[in-house]
This record gives structure tokens, sequence and C-alpha cells, in this order.
């Protein structure tokens, strides 16, 4: 019997291309694992009418934690088309299945180490070390939306907020809603996983990204939470800026910081900035975590145009594939890993085009292996 079940999910476009990289690793790593085959992805959506059937769900409710490679999305309107004659007109709305399964496993953690490693051309610079903790299942994609806006979601609001005056000559057909949904709940409980890996990997500062003076009630709650948060943590000093000067001292001075912490789409955007600072999505690993659940994912799109042609670059998978064998507590496993990437990384003779090479996806995973 196999130490862990795995869910296997490699989704569609070039999701398919990396984790055929990432099987090649961990066969070579050895780890005492079973894969299991579990459906996601845009051709689920067209012929079934759901990217995110509830028979994956049912199969990753009997695994330890599961690898995702990448999913199409698209809006709306274009989705629905693509659906298959017999489902179009049915009332069918697509659904981004990573934020399901954020919410549905509650895995409240989208942790994205951003590390720079020498030898790599595309850094911005090779010090670098930044750890993006970003809220998972509340925010601004939380899901509730609005279009066009009830009339009972109208009234109430008119009734209860002055600014909702500002729209008043706007015909309800004409407005879109989006809610930003923070709890304290939270709030409180990724601002203390920022700080606990703080205080782990010896980071002196944790870096707050919100924008409080202007989105007062949401953000002033994440504020507010964590400077209590931070008073458990003398050792580790809060920091405390707004997302729009984050993005611009993240390009001047990205190496004044380490840990940063913020809500689901201000982490989003952070996240994909630091991601550029050490190389670009392809060197960009992330974790959707939870308490007794997780999954694992580069961060980078599916890419349907590249789709096949294993030409892209698998080290943001194979950085994912670390971080699950952390999590599962295999940290001896993951350090070999992470050396041998750098390695590979360093001598520099095993490239994908967007390092200026020419070695396919699957010759990267081989070169690792090597290094192992």
């Amino acid at each position: 019997m196999p130490k862990y079940r795995i869910a296997w999910m490699p989704g569609d476009g070039i999701g398919v291309d990396v984790m055929d990289a990432a099987r090649i690793v961990l066969e070579a790593i050895g780890l005492d694992a079973e894969y299991v085959p579990a459906d996601i992805g845009w051709h689920f959506w067209c012929t079934e009418g759901d990217a995110l059937p509830q028979r994956t769900l049912d199969t990753l409710q009997t695994c330890d934690c599961a690898l995702f490679g990448a999913i199409t999305s698209k809006p709306k309107e274009e989705a629905e088309s693509e659906l298959i004659p017999e489902l179009q007109g049915k009332g069918l709305s697509y659904r981004s299945p990573i934020v399901r399964l954020r919410q549905t496993f509650d895995l409240y953690v989208n942790l994205r180490p951003c590390k720079a490693f020498p030898g790599n051309p595309l850094n911005f610079r090779d010090d670098l070390n930044l750890v993006v903790f970003r809220e998972n299942t509340e925010g601004l994609y939380a899901g509730v939306e609005f279009y066009p806006l009830p009339a009972e979601v109208r009234s109430a609001l008119e009734a209860t907020s002055r600014a909702m005056a500002a729209f008043r000559d706007v015909d309800s057909a004409d407005i879109a809603l989006a809610c930003r949904i923070i709890t304290r709940r939270g709030a409180r409980r990724i601002v203390r996983q920022a700080f606990e890996y703080a205080r782990k990997h010896g980071f002196p500062t944790v870096t707050l990204v919100e924008k409080a003076n202007v989105l007062r009630e949401t953000s002033g709650l994440m504020v507010r939470e964590a400077r209590q948060i931070a008073a458990d943590y003398p050792e580790i000093e809060l920091w405390e800026t707004n997302i729009d000067a984050m993005a611009m001292w993240l390009v001047k001075n990205p190496q004044n910081y380490g840990v940063l912490v913020s809500s689901n789409l201000f982490g989003d955007i952070i996240s994909d900035l630091c991601a550029q600072l050490v190389g670009g999505m392809g060197f960009a690993p992330g974790g959707n975590i939870g308490d007794h659940f997780a999954i694992f994912e580069p961060t980078h799109g599916s890419a349907p145009k590249y789709a096949g042609q294993y030409v892209v670059n698998p080290m943001a998978m194979l950085l994912a594939v670390k971080m699950m064998l952390d999590w599962l507590g295999e940290g001896e496993q993951a350090t070999r890993l992470e050396k041998a990437i750098a390695a590979v990384i360093a001598e520099g003779q095993v490239r994908t085009y967007d390092m200026g090479g020419s070695a396919s996806t699957l010759d990267v995973a081989r070169e690792v292996v090597r290094k192992l």
C-alpha cells in the first residue's frame, strides 16, 4: 500500500506537458505514492457543462493532496458558445474550477514563493527571496457578483450606503456589482500563517499589502487584525503599505522585502509581480493549502497555442512538486529536488526557449533527474 494518494490533475493546454515533466522527476525521486487520475479542464466544461465534475471532488476526498497542471478559462459568453449543442441554452455558467476547489476544501492559503536562482538570465536581481501569502477564499474572488443589479440588492444598498447616491441615475441593467468580502476569521488566519512562516524561516519582517485609506472597511479590517496578530510575534516587524505603493517598491528595491501578506485580488497582483522579478511565470509555483488538504500547481496559464509541443519551461511545475514534498513532510527529498533544479539553472546548459535555449520541457526534467 503506497504511503500517499496524490490526485493527478493535468487539466488542459500545457498543463499536460508540465505534468509529464513532473512525473519523470517524481519517479526518479521514488516517492512512495499512488497517482490517482482526476478529471478537470475545459474539455469537461464543453462536453458536460462542468469543468470540475462531482466525481473529481469525490476522488479528492480520498487523497492526501493533489498536483494540478493548468486549465483554460474564457469569458462568460465565449464559454457558453463552446458548449456542445445539447448543453447550450440550459443556463449553465462557467466558474473557475480552481476557485471552487479552494472554497470547497477551504484552502485558504495561497502560498507563492518567488526565489531567484543564481544563473537565471531572467532574474531582475539574484538576491531575491520573496514569499507571498494570499488569502485564497474571500475578497473579490468570493464569487458574489450580480449583473444586472437585482432590484432587492439595489434597494438594500441604497438604504445602507450613501455612496450609492452617485449611481442614482444609472439603470440597474447597466450596473455590474462584485462584493469584496473580508471576514475577521479570514484575515486573522492568513496573517497568522504569514507570521508563522516568517518565524520558522527567519524573516525579520512581514509586509501587509492593502488599501485601507480608500477601502476603509475591508482593508481596514485586515489592518486591524494584522496588528493584533503581530503582537504575538515581537521579534518580527509588521510593515504596512498600500497595493499601489507596493508595486512601485517591488520594482525599485525588492531586496528589502521577504514575506508579504494580502487579500485575494491584491495578493494575486503582487505575486505575479514578484514572479516576474525572479524570471517570470515559468519559475512561479503555488500552493493552495488548508488545514488538512492542499493542491500544488504552477501558477502560469494553460497557453493553448503551445499545448502538446513540450516547449514550455517546467520549472514552476517542478518547484510545485518541491512544495508538495515539503508539505507531505518529505523535507529531505524536497531539498534534493531544489538543489537539482538550482544546479540545472546555474549550469545553463539545458534551457527552454524563454531562457534563450532550445531544450524541450522533458529535456529539462531529465536534466534535473541527472542532477538528483
